[in-house]
């Protein structure tokens, strides 16, 4: 059987993501089978998904996934390259995944192939050294070297939120030498963070997350999938604003030293950074007021708003292993039955169906699971209503 794989957060759920499943299903085949690999309850931006993980696991099973494993908040709440890697390394590890399937603006996978080709290159590299060492940003940097050795068309692609993500995508098959097809799914309808103006046949995420933050269901529901909004109101929805949440972060914020924020990923320890994140932390009031005081040329908002959600949950680079050790099973449905006993044949990491069974795992496979509950808990505390603690040990996959 063939099965493609689609890496995603689907915070919420909506219409858009429907239509990459059902023409994945059209490119490959009807009885193509898609196994999505979906962030838990924190999302790559530095914030809470809209709705946990339990929820919206269903809710891609309803929108056309057969299988859906999770990604462990370690790679999900990571640079664009973490990300990728950590979902890719666990849908080549299912031992099930023929193809990738990803959104992108450009629909040409041999252009993202190109761009992925240069930035694994030694010229790009060493490129990349000489312009951060005249001071520029990262990402800036990276489109001077690129445009350099692709020409200002080939580096385009790096310079679009999906094309850009689909690279390292590639990287990451590259790297693993996974036999594995990449499909880039041209997007259509609003851009990755667009909102307002004229509705476009397919919104974006932010749109609808907007939509539902300030009640307009009625909005929302038809970018959403049959029975979605039903789901999403009965589970209580974690949105801002959220005073109660920021100050907890903000508590966190003030108790870490240099030495403490040195420990996060991505920190700029060689740049002084964590010195800069110590006294941002200890003056702000306000999360914004966090990322203005510790913002420079090298560091945006998205990875200081990253670095703060790391210091909350109380992660460390250190906890973060090359690869996801176990993949952990949120929901499936007939086929996806199916294609689950056939994961437990040609899987090369264990298979977590019922979490009683990480007790057995190894040390590496207890000790990530063991952050994800506390993750989870925190999550809880978000939500309208908190459930109690150690949820993680009483979920098991939803089969629909």
């Amino acid at each position: 059987m063939r099965a493609a794989g689609i890496i995603a957060e689907y915070n919420p759920f909506h219409s858009g993501h429907a239509h990459q499943i059902s023409q994945t299903r059209r490119l490959l085949g009807p009885e193509c089978a898609v196994v999505c690999c979906m962030s838990g309850c924190w999302v790559q931006s530095g914030a809470a998904a809209a709705a946990d993980k339990w929820i919206r696991a269903r809710i891609a099973v309803l929108g056309g996934a057969d299988l859906v494993v999770e990604l462990p908040a370690l790679w999900a709440v990571s640079s664009a390259e973490t990300f990728a890697w950590g979902g890719v390394s666990l849908l080549a590890a299912s031992g099930l995944v023929t193809d990738l399937s990803f959104g992108s603006e450009c629909g040409d996978a041999a252009a993202l192939a190109a761009a992925a080709e240069c930035l694994d290159s030694d010229e790009y590299r060493a490129g990349l050294r000489r312009f951060l060492d005249e001071g520029m940003s990262f990402a800036a940097c990276r489109q001077a070297v690129a445009e350099g050795l692709l020409g200002r068309e080939g580096a385009a692609v790096l310079t679009r939120p999906n094309d850009n993500l689909g690279v390292e995508y590639l990287r990451a098959l590259r790297r693993l030498e996974a036999p594995i097809r990449p499909l880039a799914v041209r997007r259509e309808g609003a851009g990755y963070h667009d909102c307002g103006g004229e509705r476009a046949r397919f919104v974006s995420a932010t749109q609808v997350r907007r939509w539902l933050s300030n009640g307009e269901w009625a909005a929302a529901e038809p970018y959403l999938i049959p029975g979605e909004a039903g789901l999403l109101r009965g589970a209580g929805l974690c949105l801002p604003p959220q005073s109660g949440a920021e100050r907890a972060v903000l508590a966190r914020l003030r108790t870490m030293t240099a030495a403490d924020w040195a420990q996060l990923p991505d920190s700029g320890a060689a740049e002084g950074l964590p010195a800069r994140l110590e006294r941002a932390g200890r003056a702000a009031r306000s999360l914004e007021e966090f990322y203005a005081l510790a913002k420079t040329k090298r560091y945006p908002h998205a990875r200081l708003r990253r670095l703060a959600l790391w210091a909350f949950l109380g992660l460390r680079a250190g906890d973060r292993p090359e690869r996801p050790p176990y993949l952990r099973v949120l929901a499936m449905n007939g086929r996806g039955r199916v294609l689950l006993r056939e994961m437990k044949r040609t899987a090369s990491l264990p298979v977590v169906t019922k979490p009683a069974h990480v007790r057995a795992l190894d040390a590496d496979c207890r000790r990530v699971f063991e952050l994800e509950t506390r993750c989870t808990d925190l999550y809880g505390l978000l939500l309208p209503e908190p459930p109690a603690g150690g949820r993680e040990w009483r979920e098991g996959p939803a089969i629909l």
